[in-house]
């Protein structure tokens, strides 16, 4: 009796053995997989993202194709770094183009800032200490600058990173575009192996909270990405249009702007208050008055876009891409609104399951 249960303590001292081994094992495993794919996480993620939210316009291309995977996969491809990177070209050439005119300007020794004009002579009072800094500016830049040496370093210090973060960006998403036209060409199978873990995850539910994070995704891209290329478009058209100098520069900054939530304000109003000073009233005029029905597209076209076919309310998604934003950046936009959407799922189907 007591040589059976000194065989059954032992059996059992080897089973626990055996699974502390296997789940040490498991999780060594787990953290070198991490730490081999930690630097490439948010590529990753940025990935998935694109390729869920083109994957009704790779459909709709293979259609046109009749069948054929492989082209449309190269063609949207090709089509989603010419976004990025032709942009990218024009606004460098127009910084080259901007460096290159204010080299000359200053050889010739003309004033690198044009003085204010004519109109600013109507300008309210408390517009007055703008236009003192203006002028001083116009007449002795470097004395300015050296008075104002401490906020020119703060601000020069700050644009040197952002343009160095974008610079980063912009690498990194065009390495995304090119996983997500991986991702992309073998949707089909990635589509089962999806469902698959959504059903592991939420039992019978899985396929339908699958269904729902990708209904969310897509629309916050119409509703903030979609929004924000026709705000910046339109900014850009308007710049280019009424002639302000370095529109590209100033188009691309809308777009950035608009992404990050902050909107066309900061980059629409000053320009419009440099066109009152510098330009005719007419065509000042007319670029204000189209500066303000692009900051109020915002207020139409966002709702309209988030709440298409969403499968929860639209507050919930507007809610969840904000706060994920305030939370954990520009991605959040994106993991928020999918997160408050599945936990409105989940609540709803609690709710449905105690009324039965």
């Amino acid at each position: 009796m007591e040589e059976q249960q000194s065989n059954s303590e032992e059996n059992q001292f080897e089973k626990i053995t055996d699974i502390i081994i296997r789940l040490g094992a498991l999780a060594i495993i787990l953290f070198w997989c991490f730490a081999i794919l930690q630097p490439f996480i948010l590529i990753l993620i940025w990935a998935i993202v694109i390729a869920i939210a083109m994957y009704p316009v790779y459909k709709s291309f293979v259609k046109l194709m009749r069948g054929r995977k492989k082209f449309p996969v190269f063609l949207l491809t090709l089509v989603l770094l010419s976004v990025i990177i032709i942009p990218s070209t024009l606004v460098t050439e127009s910084l080259y183009e901007g460096v290159s005119y204010l080299t000359k300007t200053y050889q010739e020794g003309k004033p690198l800032i044009p003085p204010p004009g004519e109109t600013t002579a109507n300008w309210p009072s408390f517009a007055r200490p703008i236009l003192d800094i203006w002028q001083h500016a116009s007449d002795n830049l470097q004395e300015t600058v050296l008075q104002y040496s401490e906020q020119v370093t703060t601000v020069g210090t700050w644009l040197l990173s952002a343009l160095a973060g974008v610079g980063k960006g912009i690498l990194q998403f065009n390495i995304s575009i090119i996983i997500a036209g991986f991702i992309l060409a073998y949707s089909e199978n990635l589509k089962i192996v999806s469902n698959k873990i959504f059903q592991k995850l939420a039992g019978a539910h899985g396929g339908h909270f699958a269904t729902v994070t990708v209904q969310t995704i897509q629309n916050v891209v119409k509703g903030f990405l979609g929004v924000a290329i026709i705000q910046s478009v339109m900014a850009g058209l308007g710049f280019f249009i009424a002639g302000v100098p370095f529109a590209g520069l100033w188009a691309v900054a809308c777009l950035i702007l608009a992404i990050v939530q902050i909107g066309v304000g900061p980059i629409v109003i000053p320009i419009a208050i440099y066109m009152f000073a510098v330009s005719d009233s007419t065509t000042a005029v007319l670029l204000s008055i189209w500066f303000v029905i692009i900051m109020i597209s915002d207020n139409i076209l966002k709702p309209i876009l988030l709440g298409k076919n969403a499968p929860v309310p639209m507050p919930v998604v507007f809610i969840g891409s904000i706060g994920g934003f305030i939370f954990s950046g520009f991605l959040g936009l994106f993991l928020g609104a999918v997160v408050l959407t599945i936990g409105y799922k989940l609540f709803q189907t609690w709710l449905e399951t105690e009324n039965q």
